[in-house]
């Protein structure tokens, strides 16, 4: 079972920040992918918590999205913060999450998180699209925990 700091090869967490850098020039949305190995709570808690953490709740437009994962939990979560819940159908993200989980039964994580990263950034450009003035707010990096 691989843990948090080897989940993901070099190269796969290259694409995964080149699809985050893609994502961000559709939308003024800042994207983020959190992975770490155990966590106590539900994921969908955690990643509230991680939320937080990272401070992505401090986004001018609070439009921050982060995809969890938990590697030896099997789990993963996409959370929003209040900007896009306001704006948003309440099913706004169970498309993306499902392409990410299709591609997750088949072991194939680089690609599902790329591609819901890229499809998060489609999706958002909707309701906050990229401006000249937009402004980087958060790091593109993958964080581990």
């Amino acid at each position: 079972m691989p843990k948090a700091n080897d989940f993901l090869t070099p190269k796969d967490e290259e694409v995964i920040v080149a699809a985050i850098q893609q994502a961000e020039k559709n939308t003024s949305g800042e994207i983020r992918v959190h992975i770490e190995n155990h966590a106590e709570k539900p994921p969908l808690e955690r990643a509230q918590e991680v939320f937080f953490e990272l401070d992505m709740d401090k986004t001018t437009a609070r439009n921050g999205v982060l995809f969890y994962v938990g590697v030896a939990d099997h789990t993963f979560a996409i959370i929003g913060d209040e900007g896009i819940d306001k704006v948003v159908e309440a099913d706004f993200w169970d498309c993306t999450r499902d392409v990410v989980i299709s591609h997750f039964k088949g072991n194939r994580f680089a690609q599902g998180l790329s591609e819901g990263i890229l499809r998060a950034g489609e999706r958002l450009k909707t309701y906050f699209p990229y401006s000249d003035d937009d402004k980087n707010e958060l790091p593109d990096t993958i964080s581990k925990g």
